[in-house]
């Protein structure tokens, strides 16, 4: 199987000025890129050859299960987004309120996790078989499917996610992130 890139659900320079034309031209058409082309060339010849995304992110080691949950976390943290955004709808933000308190503390919690995680990685709100909502902080390519968990959201938290337009500050670009969160695409993952 090969694997090609996602389609953008709206134009490169429409996440402006949250989101500038020219991170999305690196982050989605170089380094996403770079993922799909890499996985393209790592698995033939092995069992992951004609697999989907989600079974090698949830299986595999290594760089195949690098490349891939790269390629999966970028596309569901692209599609994610929105240069429309609307308000919580009314089912979400009783869910947020249900596991955080309020929709204001789970953005808050949210936001400080992205801020706080070390290094590079990811920060998701997950359901659990439950459906309660929690948030996981994942280095690297981890992804909370190898646990189990649904993704609902996420914001990559690598620096290339932000240093075009945010240089060094990433609480900025968390900020900025508010601003772009598709929250109908949310709602329907829980």
């Amino acid at each position: 199987m090969t694997h090609t890139m996602p389609e953008l659900p709206y134009l490169m320079e429409a996440l402006a000025p949250h989101m500038s034309k020219e991170t999305l031209d690196y982050h989605y058409g170089k380094h996403l890129q770079t993922y799909v082309d890499n996985l393209n060339k790592l698995i033939p010849g092995t069992p992951y050859e004609n697999s989907t995304l989600e079974e090698m992110v949830c299986k595999a080691e290594g760089p195949v299960f690098n490349n891939a949950a790269q390629a999966w976390n970028h596309t569901f943290f692209f599609q994610s987004l929105t240069p429309a955004q609307t308000d919580i709808p009314a089912s979400l933000a009783d869910l947020l309120t249900r596991d955080f308190g309020s929709v204001e503390a789970f953005k808050e919690a949210f936001s400080k996790a992205a801020v706080g995680l070390f290094g590079s990685g990811w920060v998701w709100l997950v359901a659990d078989a439950e459906g309660k909502l929690s948030i996981k902080a994942e280095s690297n390519a981890g992804n909370p499917l190898r646990q189990g968990l649904k993704p609902v959201l996420v914001i990559d938290v690598w620096e290339h996610a932000y240093y075009i337009d945010y240089r060094n500050r990433r609480a900025a670009f968390v900020e900025a992130f508010w601003h772009l969160v598709d929250w109908g695409k949310v709602a329907a993952r829980c």
